[in-house]
């Protein structure tokens, strides 16, 4: 029988994860944490998801007729997030000089230099400044002021963004002006949002920040496509805090008033035997196949990840069952840790609920929600279908049978017991394809979906277990502490879009990119497809797909392919990142349950999830793939590349209906090759070469069967 285990010290189902890290959950940070750190952090958190909910159910203007500016409470969410990010922050390297401070006062050197050539014109302000930053980089991260100087980031934070907040509407009437007040405000909040995002999130994308603002000022002095705008340093900043492009923008509003609310429901999915309930049916439908525990370890992961979008999370979720049992079954540690983080990355993708670089895809391309999940259905299909496919083969190529001792109820009895974990989620698919019947938004219908989910557990629980209300509310308060790092990689994102907007770099580099694939789309997106493989290395999925999205996909747009699979491509490329070392988040997640190397894991999760670097090649040249063309069409190069798919990781694994030798796999291979050749870009040529492939599929199988069934025969006889 399989039981479902907690992880190593986990109180609760999992340790609490987004997509970029691994989080202690609420028990293990209360008891690593002093009081004080416990209090601030449930207060913090707790006031940023009330903002949040109460928003997003319009409660200020239906119940007390108030009014904000959407902007005032992305301001007042993000001095929350940043004091909470000061908070949480209770362990960390002490060194001698801290970076972010070392930074700041060679900025502030640079531009006194640039503006004040005579010492004496200097303003008592900018002294002031570089004081404050030359003692943040001398004390700041020594182990005897560290805390000191985070409480005081956390005071600034509030402050500011308080001040921001009941002074926004005259601010941005003053900000043609650049007013001291606004000029040095944003340049506190600049520093803070990118040293908050630098804790949470690491340095790579703020690394990636600072060199574009190096770049803007001194690619003036170039020529051609490579030169950008002249912008003043004063107008820069005031543009970078205050402007509605920029830190407070689109990128940040995705990241607060949508990610939380489906990050809440699928916390409370998870905190109340959600996350069993799906492993249940993964069981009963899959652990009587042969291979069958991989088999759970695929559909349990595409069920769960339905709902939580997020690769580290469902490896928590899911794994922590799955990975020992594959072992147990007969799968190596490294082809156990890969599976189930293939799998578990591949939630991103999986509607209804994708990962959060699919919320912010929908308003950089302004489409509903819905559209990006239709959209995403087939592509998530195929990828989900070519990982059972491998799990299948492989299983059979080391003959790896059914889950020994299986015990699980039969699917019939899981579904009675844990229907109510089903309601929830279709009113959620409704909800998101049909927002003109139900009238919700798709953040709305996330919290409606919670509501319901609470009721419904707390009427018919799991497995003989109900929640309780203050675990529910547990459960909804520790989102804040969980969406610390997409929210402050949304603000950062709006430095780096503002940067790009105000100088125009971001229209150079379409045109760069267009100039050097030679206005060929298949060049261009090899060329974008390895551009976004180097900056998902150490970025976590949204920062990807932000930079990608903003720098690369108008490229692919301009030579003529749709604005849906041009970001839909560079969405995929980006989630990359999850399984490909040297930081593959999810790859070392699923590593360290299966007690093995995260490396060597990562690379073999390269290998079980080939498809990844195939499909967004094939859908942004056949894009019916994307639902985008005729009801035969959609379904005709569905099933071709379904087939496709089998047949080339046959050419893979070196196993079809029996062992392939190597002559063979490469024939294999090639007939693959030709059944997912997109068409389109052939002609009436491209159709016949797939009917080609596909005969020739169909005969390789055929004479497959041919041969097994002559060897049978022959040991038999």
């Amino acid at each position: 029988m399989i039981e479902t285990r907690q992880p190593p010290d986990a109180a609760e189902p999992f340790s609490a994860a987004s997509e970029e890290r691994m989080l202690l959950s609420a028990e293990e940070f209360a008891a690593s944490a002093s009081k004080t750190t416990v209090f601030l952090t449930n207060l913090l958190q707790g006031l940023l998801v009330a903002c949040v909910v109460l928003w997003v159910l319009d409660v200020p203007r239906q119940v007390f007729n108030v009014s904000f500016y959407t902007e005032q409470l992305l301001t007042a969410c993000l001095g929350l997030t940043l004091a909470l990010a000061f908070v949480v922050e209770s362990k960390r390297d002490y060194r001698t000089v801290d970076p972010a401070g070392a930074i700041a006062v060679v900025i502030i050197l640079i531009y006194i230099a640039y503006r004040f050539p005579n010492p004496l014109e200097i303003p008592l302000l900018l002294w002031t400044g570089l004081a404050l930053a030359v003692a943040w980089t001398l004390l700041a991260s020594r182990t005897a002021y560290a805390r000191w100087f985070d409480l005081a980031a956390v005071v600034v934070s509030l402050l500011l963004c308080g001040y921001i907040f009941v002074r926004y509407e005259p601010l941005t009437y003053e900000l043609a002006m650049l007013p001291v007040e606004g000029i040095v405000g944003s340049a506190i909040l600049v520093f803070l949002v990118l040293e908050g995002s630098r804790r949470t999130s690491g340095f790579g994308f703020v690394g990636i920040i600072l060199a574009l603002a190096i770049y803007v000022y001194i690619s003036p002095g170039f020529s051609g496509d490579f030169q950008t705008r002249w912008v003043s340093p004063e107008r820069m900043v005031a543009y970078l805090g205050l402007d509605v492009n920029s830190i407070i923008g689109a990128i940040l509003g995705v990241a607060v008033l949508i990610v939380i609310p489906f990050t809440i429901l699928g916390q409370v999915l998870a905190r109340t035997g959600g996350a069993d309930f799906f492993s249940d049916i993964a069981m009963s439908a899959m652990g009587r196949f042969r291979g069958g525990s991989a088999k759970i370890a695929v559909v349990g992961s595409a069920l769960f990840g339905m709902i939580s979008g997020s690769a580290v999370s469902n490896v928590l979720a899911v794994g922590v069952v799955t990975i020992p049992a594959m072992i147990k079954s007969g799968f190596s540690r490294y082809k156990s840790a890969a599976i189930e983080s293939v799998g578990s990355t591949g939630g991103q993708l999986m509607p209804p609920v994708m990962g959060a670089a699919a919320f912010i895809m929908a308003e950089f391309l302004q489409v509903s929600y819905g559209a990006v999940c239709i959209a995403a259905a087939i592509p998530a299909l195929l990828y989900y279908a070519c990982l059972f496919i491998h799990v299948d083969l492989d299983a059979a190529k080391e003959k790896i049978g059914a889950v020994e001792d299986l015990d699980a109820p039969a699917i019939g009895e899981v579904l009675k017991s844990g229907w109510h974990f089903l309601v929830p989620i279709v009113f959620l698919v409704l909800a998101l394809i049909y927002p003109e019947v139900f009238l919700l938004t798709p953040e709305k219908a996330a919290i409606v979906s919670t509501v319901i989910l609470m009721i419904l557990t707390l009427i018919f629980g799991y497995r003989g277990k109900r929640p309780t209300l203050l675990g529910l509310a547990k459960a909804v308060i520790d989102t804040g502490r969980i969406s610390l790092d997409i929210i402050l990689i949304g603000a950062a994102a709006g430095i780096m879009v503002g940067i790009l907007s105000i100088t125009g770099l971001a229209f150079s580099m379409t045109l760069q990119l267009v100039a050097l694939s030679g206005d060929n789309v298949f060049l261009l997106l090899l060329l974008i497809a390895v551009l976004a493989f180097v900056l998902g290395i150490g970025l976590p999925t949204v920062s990807v797909y932000i930079l990608t999205a903003t720098l690369l996909a108008p490229a692919l747009i301009k030579l003529g392919v749709t604005p849906m699979a041009a970001h839909m491509f560079v969405m995929y490329n980006g989630m990359l990142s999850m399984i490909t070392p040297p930081v593959a988040f999810a790859a070392y997640a699923a590593a360290n349950i299966a007690r093995t190397d995260g490396w060597t894991t990562g690379w073999v999760a390269c290998l079980v999830g080939w498809s990844t670097f195939v499909l967004p090649f094939l859908f942004v040249l056949t894009p019916s793939l994307l639902m985008d063309g005729p009801a035969h069409l959609i379904v005709w190069n569905f099933a071709r590349i379904l087939f496709g798919l089998y047949v080339g990781t046959a050419a893979i694994l070196g196993f079809a209906l029996a062992p392939l030798s190597i002559p063979w796999r490469v024939l294999y291979g090639i007939v693959g090759a030709l059944i997912v050749l997109p068409p389109d870009p052939f002609g009436m040529t491209g159709y016949s070469i797939n009917f080609v492939g596909v005969a020739a599929g169909i005969a390789l199988l055929v004479v497959e069967h041919l041969r097994r069934k002559a060897a049978v025969a022959a040991k038999t006889a």
